[in-house]
């Protein structure tokens, strides 16, 4: 097997990251089009915020295969492979479980203001997951201490921990797992399909078709089958299995030299499932916050288009150094997505407001685009310097 790097997923998940830190930042925007925001439940569209998370998911799908492979390839055991996929997940669960929680936290009878404890958390984590393999003055005997230290923290910040209203005082508990979380269970079962099915596509494909079904079913569209999930809402499996197809239909192609098949294959398998789609559209709305099928087979073929497009653009025609300085959001995703959890929090506790000149319609939409750029920078300088969480 070839071991030419792939360059249009390191940039499709520089971009959807540098995009994913923007529309977090439009909350704090007024005079938003209708368009950019999320769409509310009830609601039967998405705007371009309701794109990103399912692209993140497709993403996370597409870096599976290669990923094993990688591993295999190594001399990595299967079992060291689901070892992997395990510690992965429950970083991911963990780090989604914190952050969710913070959404609810009710800190009037806490030990700490609720920005400290998000500063508190973020820097956890931190400790925890920092890639300790690139800092050469750090030894192992201190690795260790840091996180301990890591968890220690966490766990205080568990035990003081007080969410709900003055009412209704609850613990901490998993919600809707928050983002990180639905990626983390996403990849752990679609990890696990990967790594046992690797060698029978026919086999992924009917899984994939499972999870299409399961997302129709959790609907309520077959009244004789009793809806349940598989702990998240099958759509975040299907997302991701969508982009572990692609992938491995690409090393298929790629052993047989017909790659113009490839991206003739996923193309069109896009523009059916936008057709799909919009034909699940008579039976479900489109929705995000409903997880609908809809709304998922929209976004696969979306996402297989966008794929083909910057393969065609990055790997056959090598037109990628205009993504060079978005480069950080694609190596160092995590240290990008952590990062406004330790600068909000630092903005409110020193009441800085920005102008209202630059909060609201199109200059600030063009300071959350700056925002989201000045966060890549920032990642990037820490890269140049060793510094990047792993999980």
């Amino acid at each position: 097997m070839k071991s030419k790097r792939i360059r249009s997923i390191d940039i499709f998940r520089a971009l959807t990251m540098f995009f994913m830190i923007f529309v977090n930042d439009l909350w704090s925007l007024t005079g938003v089009p209708e368009w950019l925001e999320h769409a509310a439940a009830n609601e039967d569209r998405m705007g371009f915020s309701d794109i990103i998370f399912p692209l993140f998911l497709f993403i996370v799908g597409l870096s599976i295969p290669l990923a094993i492979h990688t591993r295999l390839k190594k001399g990595d055991t299967v079992t060291g492979i689901f070892k992997h996929i395990i510690f992965r997940t429950i970083a991911l669960l963990t780090m989604g479980f914190y952050m969710v929680n913070f959404e609810t936290i009710y800190d009037d009878t806490m030990l700490i203001n609720k920005h400290y404890w998000e500063i508190l958390m973020a820097l956890a984590i931190c400790l925890i997951w920092l890639d300790y393999k690139r800092i050469s003055w750090i030894d192992k005997n201190t690795e260790i201490v840091i996180r301990v230290i890591g968890v220690l923290l966490l766990v205080f910040l568990g035990i003081i921990y007080k969410g709900g209203s003055a009412d209704s005082i609850v613990w901490m508990r998993p919600g809707w797992w928050g983002i990180l979380g639905l990626i983390g269970w996403a990849y752990f079962f679609s990890g696990i399909v990967y790594l046992l099915l690797r060698k029978h596509r026919p086999y992924l494909f009917l899984v994939f078709l499972f999870f299409l079904f399961m997302n129709i079913q959790e609907n309520g569209y077959f009244q004789n089958i009793p809806a349940f999930k598989l702990i998240v809402s099958a759509a975040n499996y299907v997302l991701v299995m969508a982009g572990v197809l692609c992938t491995s239909l690409f090393l298929y192609f790629r052993e047989k030299e017909k790659e113009h098949l490839f991206l003739s294959v996923v193309f069109g398998a896009g523009l059916l499932f936008i057709l799909y789609g919009f034909a699940l559209r008579t039976i479900f709305p489109i929705s995000k916050i409903q997880a609908t099928p809809t709304w998922s087979a929209l976004c696969i073929g979306i996402s297989y288009i966008l794929y083909v497009l910057f393969y065609i653009v990055t790997d056959k025609f090598h037109f990628y150094k205009w993504a060079d300085l978005l480069k950080p959001a694609g190596t160092s995703t995590l240290s990008c997505y952590l990062m406004p959890y330790f600068i909000y929090p630092m903005v409110i506790l020193i009441g800085f407001e920005w102008p209202s000149a630059i909060s609201s319609g199109f200059p600030g939409i063009v300071k959350s685009l700056l925002f989201s750029f000045v966060i890549i920078l920032f990642v990037g300088w820490m890269e140049k310097r060793n510094i990047r969480l792993k999980i």
